[in-house]
């Protein structure tokens, strides 16, 4: 779709139809309910919800664009699903936004959407930190706020009754990540993570989990990059010459940053010297990044496109359709954070985001994972968690993902009580 920017960097769209055979098989799929252009705004009440908006915030520029735009098509893909489908009746119009990688810029954007554009929810922002001062933003301006990071704070000590996250959270795959990697490789670890709020999540969660599992497990050493980084030699040659102290290395960190972190270490051999595990290796687009720098590496995998659980391979065609490629992992966190949503709105029968995140809250939805919830102690998603390994494909260059190991959403989700959620 064209992008056609206003002054604060945002798109308006009103989907009112889809390509033939773009959302086949999804159900619920009929007429569109009704027309927007004609829908009366309103005032918030109960009987006045025909159109609701959303703003939609994103790093579209810099180093995790690649994701943000996987987690646009999906939310788009969403939005299309519920304005064709006679099981909502109102329509999504919506705004996107920039947020670029940083957390006053995500705060901005996210009041131009809210007191510019009449914005009533807010979805997107993969960056953690960015996402967490929308975390904040959302309870000021009491918009409800669906983020598609995984730091574990946003549901955690960071929490607050305005945000509901279907992205999975670093601690559910630390859970998996921790339970195999001492199974298989062992718990003398090395870590290496971006110097941020998500690389730190990772370490604090895998740290913890492994604590708790093994009497013998110990941290041999830690090295941190900057988030934007390109050259990852010194660490590399660090990690490298104690090599023969760790069982393996842990890396926590995404997008670029993990691309050519992957692609440097495999220049090195350092696959050789040390099993590499990661939080977000699985993901398409750091494969791609990656190359064959990806291969033989392991990663905690929060989604494969060929799973048959929910209605998921419906979501798949659709999404083939529309794009020409396969969803990821953020396809499918744009995707059906909008569809949860959504299904709040319509259960409230109101857009007022008051209304709304009290139905939401431990409401159960039928998702691409099968039944689903925001869970009342701190609306994270309880979604079920995957080990894997990127390996050599048959044919072509992209790395496939070799599924290793699962846990139910309710394995791998912590209790409430460890949250540090104060809902």
């Amino acid at each position: 779709m064209p992008r056609d920017s206003n002054a604060h960097g945002s798109r308006r769209q009103v989907l009112k139809a889809v390509t033939a055979g773009s959302v086949a098989g999804l159900s619920g799929i009929a007429g569109c309910v009704g027309d927007p252009e004609e829908a009366d705004a309103g005032d918030g009440d109960d009987d006045e919800f025909e159109t609701v908006q959303f703003g939609i915030l994103e790093p579209l520029t810099g180093e995790f664009s690649d994701l943000a735009q996987e987690h646009l098509q999906g939310t788009e893909l969403g939005i299309e699903h519920v304005n064709e489908s006679d099981e909502y009746d109102f329509t999504i119009e919506y705004d996107d936004y920039d947020t670029q990688v940083d957390p006053a810029t995500a705060t901005r954007e996210a009041e131009s959407a809210v007191q510019s554009d009449g914005a009533q929810f807010l979805s997107g922002c993969i960056n953690s930190s960015a996402a967490l001062a929308i975390n904040d933003f959302a309870q000021q301006n009491e918009v409800v706020y669906a983020p598609g990071a995984a730091d574990v704070s946003i549901t955690g000590e960071e929490c607050n009754e305005y945000v509901f996250r279907f992205e999975t959270s670093a601690a559910q795959i630390a859970e998996v990540m921790a339970q195999w990697t001492i199974d298989e490789l062992g718990d003398q670890i090395f870590y290496h993570i971006a110097d941020y709020a998500y690389g730190e999540s990772v370490l604090n969660q895998v740290e913890s989990r492994m604590e708790s599992i093994s009497d013998s497990y110990e941290q041999v050493d830690i090295t941190r990059s900057d988030p934007g980084s390109t050259d990852f030699e010194a660490f590399i040659s660090q990690i490298s010459d104690a090599s023969d102290e760790a069982d393996a290395l842990v890396v926590g960190m995404t997008g670029a940053d993990l691309a050519l972190f992957l692609s440097q270490a495999s220049a090195r051999d350092l696959q050789d010297e040390i099993p590499i595990v990661t939080t977000t290796g699985s993901f398409h687009a750091v494969r791609a990044g990656a190359g064959d720098g990806a291969y033989d590496v392991y990663s905690g995998v929060r989604y494969v496109p060929d799973l048959e659980t929910g209605d998921n391979q419906a979501f798949v065609e659709a999404y083939e359709s529309e794009y020409g490629d396969p969803p990821d992992n953020f396809s499918r966190v744009g995707y059906e954070s909008i569809r949860m949503l959504a299904n709040g709105i319509q259960e409230a029968g109101s857009r007022d985001p008051t209304t709304v995140r009290e139905t939401l809250s431990g409401m159960e939805h039928d998702t691409i994972f099968g039944p689903n919830e925001f869970r009342e102690c701190d609306q994270q998603a309880v979604n079920p968690v995957w080990m894997g390994e990127c390996v050599e494909p048959d044919d072509g260059e992209l790395a496939d993902v070799e599924l290793l190991a699962e846990l139910s959403g309710e394995e791998a989700i912590p209790d409430c009580e460890d949250t540090n959620c104060g809902l």
